[in-house]
């Protein structure tokens, strides 16, 4: 039974930026120390990136496998896989432990003041909500200069960009992770909001089948939603068939007709990485710093007892097992 004590659902604020390092090179030019202090905004395009490469304070976090990664990147990147700021495989949205993030970051060389820059492949829309799942988790981690590279290598290479094979040598941080729990919405808090009627917007960032209860991940236990929430597919963020996001203007206008421009909000998917698109276009494009990540989503939340909208009977849901099996 769920108890009934109404979890708070309060949205801590956006985090102020670091101040700028107070040491640069006295060779350097004012021009030079000035980039090495700006803070880039969370979403730049290749050209803006190339700009900044040999600023010292900066680390670019590749997150494709080692070997895509060993097959040519951005210059100057580390690679840390996506895969190593993931759960289980049968709980793939499940947080990592902090001492886990704590090593991968430490090993990168990325400290609190650093300047981060996700890049994922670009190979489609999907790659981005990996990059987004990064950004998310390093910044509820306690980092807060962060951006992702629209369009990832793949745009990188668009735009003329050179790729190396070396992997650098980066000296070893003492950046200690630790989660900031009022940034990130639990199963048990969404059951005790939903049990008080009092949910912020719940948004499924998921396609329309998954929504609606026709399809299922394998890793969920259940088909259907959450009870209340509303569609926003993830791909509405893109041009059809396009990697990059659409113009800031759409994104916003999207998030308005959606109904989360500037309330509580709640954004999930299968295993939060879908629902990391929504998340970063809310926040850090439309900016609702009232939104939040259900990391866990509906693969979490259908192995247990707890209510879901759009489930089908038993009989269509042994059905549609039968021909997700066929299909395999």
């Amino acid at each position: 039974m769920l108890k009934k004590v109404i979890l708070p659902l309060a949205f801590a604020a956006a985090f102020s930026a670091f101040p700028a390092l107070a040491t640069t090179h006295t060779q350097a030019p004012a021009s030079a120390a000035a980039a090495v202090a700006a803070t880039l905004p969370p979403l730049i395009d290749a050209q803006a990136l190339k700009a900044q490469l040999g600023r010292t304070d900066l680390r670019i976090l590749d997150i494709r496998a080692d070997k895509d990664y060993a097959a040519g990147h951005i210059p100057g990147a580390i690679n840390t896989p996506y895969g190593k700021y993931r759960g289980p495989q049968d709980n793939p949205g499940q947080l990592p432990a902090e001492a886990v993030l704590t090593e991968l970051l430490q090993a990168a060389g990325v400290d609190a003041d650093t300047q981060v820059v996700v890049v994922h492949g670009g190979a489609n829309h999907t790659d981005f909500g990996a990059a987004a799942r990064v950004y998310w988790t390093l910044k509820v981690g306690g980092l807060t200069r962060l951006s992702i590279l629209d369009g990832g290598t793949k745009a990188w290479q668009a735009a003329g960009g050179a790729l190396d094979s070396a992997a650098p040598a980066v000296a070893r941080s003492r950046f200690s992770y630790r989660y900031d729990q009022d940034q990130i919405v639990s199963g048990e808090e969404l059951a005790a909001a939903l049990e008080a009627d009092q949910a912020p917007a719940l948004i499924d960032a998921r396609p329309a089948k998954f929504y609606s209860g026709e399809v299922r991940v394998d890793a969920a236990a259940r088909y259907g939603t959450l009870p209340g929430a509303r569609s926003l597919d993830n791909a509405q963020f893109f041009p059809e068939g396009g990697t990059t996001l659409k113009p800031a203007g759409e994104l916003k206008a999207l998030v308005a007709q959606a109904g989360a421009a500037d309330a509580p909000a709640v954004s999930f998917c299968n295993t939060g990485h879908w629902a990391a698109t929504n998340w970063f276009v809310m926040s850090e494009i439309a900016g609702n710093k009232q939104v939040k990540l259900y990391p866990e989503s509906i693969v979490g939340w259908s192995k247990s007892a707890l209510p879901m909208e759009n489930e089908p009977s038993r009989v269509t849901a042994l059905i549609q097992d039968v021909k997700r099996a066929l299909d395999k």
